[in-house]
């Protein structure tokens, strides 16, 4: 059981992928947080789009987005780095994007996610597996499209950028979970993967990608056994899909209202991270239980369907 600060009873927080991201339609997100008191992590992207890629979405480079994203974390939100850019970064882009965002934000990123097929993703594809049988079984799925694909951790690749990752990034977010309390999938969160050395600490977290799934996460049972059990909920979704179109989506609404009532610990990702990180500061992952996990996380994603 966790000893939360101040006496709360569970902790929760939520890390929003930046993907399609804009004023319009994450702002009243957000503005909702704040008025709860609750404080979560946003990623950005620090460089302009490049047309064409599947995803877009605001930047660093946007003004008044730029503006907005300030606002939040002069409030306490935590800014967080989703790749520098919507598509592929070799090196120099990669570099020239932590600069950017140093300059912007008044400070570097401490949590990283991998986003879409970027080739510079860190350990990414068949490249996050350890299990050998879970590694075939993935690409079997996937008909080997994604095996090789990902370079941020190879050395002699224009894409490496590992070493940068070690020395900026204190975290970086790998499986994801349906549960609600992450203490039933992964109590060691976060953890250590010896065999993924550019990588300091990995964390999991709970299946929300789209309003639908983060409301069916955050259902009023799963409330309350979030609660009973004293566990840790990070949600991970993308605020710009489907939760704001033109009014705030009732039911997300109407779920957070009723989680923000509760006395639980609503701090950003990093926050939550390094108090789990101080309680048992030994946390390199055992073959064996990262075999466990890697497991649950491909049937899950088999029955989803998803790429998480």
């Amino acid at each position: 059981m966790h000893h939360f600060p101040d006496g709360k009873r569970f902790a929760f927080t939520v890390f929003d992928d930046t993907d399609n991201s804009t004023l319009q339609n994450v702002g009243p997100v957000y503005q909702l947080i704040d008025e709860l008191g609750m404080r979560t992590t946003k990623s950005v992207w620090a460089l302009p789009n490049v047309a064409g890629a599947r995803f877009s979405g605001s930047n660093l480079h946007d003004r008044d987005y730029l503006e907005w994203v300030l606002g939040l974390q002069s409030k306490g939100f935590e800014i967080a780095l989703h790749n520098v850019r919507n598509s592929d970064s070799p090196r120099d882009v990669v570099e020239h994007g932590f600069a950017e965002f140093e300059s912007r934000i008044g400070q570097g990123p401490r949590i990283h996610v991998n986003h879409s097929s970027n080739r510079e993703n860190i350990y990414w594809g068949d490249a996050r597996l350890n299990s050998p049988v879970v590694r075939l079984c993935y690409n079997l799925s996937t008909r080997f499209r994604r095996a090789g694909q990902f370079l941020g951790h190879v050395q002699d690749s224009e894409f490496f950028w590992g070493d940068i990752c070690k020395e900026k990034i204190d975290y970086v977010r790998n499986f994801v979970f349906e549960e609600v309390n992450l203490d039933r999938v992964n109590p060691l969160m976060p953890y250590h993967d010896s065999r993924r050395p550019f990588v300091k600490q990995w964390f999991t977290s709970c299946e929300g990608a789209r309003v639908e799934t983060f409301c069916e996460t955050l259902r009023e049972s799963n409330q309350e056994t979030l609660e009973a059990e004293g566990g840790v909920c990070i949600m991970y979704t993308h605020f710009a899909v489907g939760f704001c179109n033109g009014k705030l989506h009732p039911r997300f609404e109407e779920l957070m209202r009723r989680l923000a009532q509760k006395n639980g610990w609503f701090v950003p990702v990093s926050t939550l991270l390094d108090f789990l990180r101080a309680e048992h500061p030994d946390r390199t992952i055992s073959s064996e239980a990262l075999a466990a996990l890697e497991r649950r996380w491909f049937l899950q994603k088999a029955h989803l369907g998803t790429r998480r």
